[in-house]
């Protein structure tokens, strides 16, 4: 385990907290262990130059295929380098996804891209968000269980 803290933060803090907290810390460690393997899909400045365009098409080509299944119009995809997370939407419609999509199983970067494009009708995580989740992808909780054995 790794214990990470501000900069000019005393480590008599991050002490105190592994103390007050170790039954929590110990029931994660235990929850993760039964999780299974986990796949870090760490990766450098010249990793994202040399996949961004990789993971462009990828999400270009599913985009096609799922706004076209839901009437939506996209206005513009972005690839970032982003430290944790896979993907986000903006009010303007606006679509950014981590380079790392491109390393994923194609049935986990579907998921990720529905789960996006679904924002631009709900943006929040409700119920009628994960209903239209569904209409394309019936199996979104098991897909989202297992994205989270992958790793920005």
């Amino acid at each position: 385990m790794i214990v990470t803290i501000p900069r000019f933060t005393p480590e008599i803090f991050a002490e105190r907290f592994v103390r007050q907290n170790s039954k929590w810390i110990l029931d994660k460690i235990e929850k993760f262990k039964k999780a299974g393997p986990i796949f870090s899909l760490k990766g450098s400045r010249g990793d994202y130059l040399a996949n961004k365009e990789k993971a462009y098409q990828i999400v270009q080509k599913s985009l096609k295929k799922f706004s076209a299944f839901y009437g939506m119009r996209v206005r513009k995809i972005v690839i970032k380098n982003t430290k944790s997370r896979w993907g986000s939407c903006g009010r303007s419609g606006i679509l950014n996804f981590n380079y790392k999509i491109a390393f994923l199983p194609e049935h986990l970067a579907d998921y990720l891209i529905v789960h996006e494009l679904c924002h631009l009708k709900e943006m929040n995580h409700s119920g009628k968000f994960w209903n239209l989740v569904a209409k394309a992808i019936p199996d979104y909780k098991n897909r989202r269980k297992e994205l989270l054995k992958f790793r920005i």
